[in-house]
């Protein structure tokens, strides 16, 4: 009988590919159906304050009554995804490349935008909800973690954080959503005024106190003989106890691997003040990329990531996961950090000490006079907005699944709304008279 034939050579791997439509097709109809809008009903979630060890447990108050939970609508076509929702509140949702804004009209609200600054004007605020979670958000700064002495009663106020949470979720269906994020704001405020700035702060012996806090957030899993000791230092100072009731209140709504995803980003942030505090002591002045490298932690990433759960869904743990997904939430947190370091520039040359921000180093590192190195940070702001959005065109359109697409607006909705923000918080911040 004749020789069998041999067998064919092996076929050459497959080139990569792009994960994200493959992971669209792999979550298919039951995604939409389960993961689109998962809505949390609120009385189950926050029905009651979060339970905590006993030798920790604050005084706490009731809940406002449960929400109506909202849904979103699958099916609908990319370009009308992409243009975003329309109503009150809702300019900034949008993903589609436009133009800088116009000078504000007559009439809105106070502040003076960067000159030549890209960015998006959003309405003003909800002003019934924005009074409603200053109240909420001071009555649990006071009664339940005891956060501030009353000298700093102006400058809590000055901080507006009322106005900044509600205008950057507009999407958030109650109250009870919105004080998910404001808690989490003010505590991370918390540890940066009282650990690492002008409240007390300093780089020495940083990374033993953001450790130890950190622990309010990711808990520490020890021996019995040990945990109440543990337990009792989550009270030892205003920031850890904040750190800790804000995320109890998270952790009872949110799904498990939003949590956790938190708790990533909550490190990523501890790295960056890390780095910073390292140069400071050091004395230091980083190159250029550097600093922006510093940025991409220290900045406002936790913010935007948890959009989903104080809108009332899940944007599923392989989606958030994706490569694409994850450029774009950077850029996003690079894009808001630097409207801070812009907007902030003026209040940090008068407070003591230096403040490394992006003009400063800008300025040492190429030589250049202070008023060119802030103009080039705008430029460097402008790069990043622009890519932001192009990266996050890109992904919905090669991702067309409705959570993907709420979050991506979402996530432009805190973009915009953080310039909102830093342009109307007169009481912060003035201008560098550059122009």
């Amino acid at each position: 009988m004749p020789a069998p034939e041999p067998p064919p050579p092996p076929s050459p791997p497959s080139p990569p590919r792009s994960s994200v439509p493959e992971a669209a097709a792999r979550f298919g109809a039951h995604v939409l159906a389960a993961s689109a809008a998962r809505a949390h009903d609120v009385r189950a979630a926050l029905g009651g304050p979060p339970a905590v060890h006993p030798a920790t447990a604050p005084p706490v108050t009731p809940p406002l009554p449960a929400p109506t939970a909202v849904a979103e609508v699958p099916g609908a076509g990319v370009e009308r995804l992409l243009r975003g929702p329309s109503g009150l509140g809702t300019a900034g949702l949008r993903l589609v490349a436009r133009e800088p804004a116009p000078p504000s009209p007559a009439g809105a609200a106070e502040g003076t935008p960067v000159p030549g600054l890209y960015h998006h004007p959003v309405p003003d605020p909800d002003p019934a909800r924005v009074e409603e979670v200053s109240r909420r958000i001071k009555a649990w700064a006071l009664e339940e973690v005891q956060l501030y002495p009353e000298e700093w009663e102006e400058q809590f106020d000055g901080f507006s954080v009322g106005r900044y949470m509600v205008v950057c979720h507009p999407d958030a269906p109650s109250v009870d959503h919105l004080m998910l994020a404001t808690r989490l704001m003010v505590a991370e405020n918390a540890v940066d005024d009282c650990y690492c700035e002008d409240h007390g702060g300093s780089p020495v012996g940083l990374g033993e106190r953001l450790l130890l806090a950190h622990t309010a957030l990711d808990p520490l899993h020890t021996t019995e003989e040990y945990r109440p000791q543990w337990a009792k230092s989550l009270r030892a100072d205003a920031p850890r106890r904040a750190y800790r009731s804000a995320m109890e209140y998270f952790v009872r709504a949110a799904g498990a691997s939003q949590a956790d995803r938190l708790r990533h980003d909550m490190a990523r942030l501890h790295l960056g003040y890390l780095a910073e505090a390292a140069w400071a002591q050091l004395d230091h002045v980083p190159e250029v990329w550097e600093y922006l490298a510093m940025r991409q932690f220290n900045n406002f990433r936790p913010c935007p990531t948890i959009t989903d759960t104080v809108g009332g869904y899940e944007l599923p743990a392989d989606l958030h996961a994706q490569d694409a997904m994850q450029r774009v939430i950077a850029l996003a947190g690079n894009a808001t950090t630097l409207v801070n370091d812009l907007y902030s520039y003026t209040k940090e040359l008068d407070s003591p000490g230096r403040h490394l921000n992006l003009p400063v180093v800008i300025a040492a590192r190429e030589g250049l006079s202070d008023r060119d190195a802030y103009l080039k940070s705008v430029e460097v702001h402008n790069d990043l907005m622009r890519a932001f959005e192009r990266e996050a065109a890109a992904l919905a359109e090669a991702c067309p699944l409705p959570p993907v697409h709420r979050f991506l607006r979402g996530v432009a909705a805190w973009v915009d709304g953080n310039h909102y923000w830093h342009r109307t918080n007169t009481y912060r911040y003035t201008l560098p008279d550059f122009w």
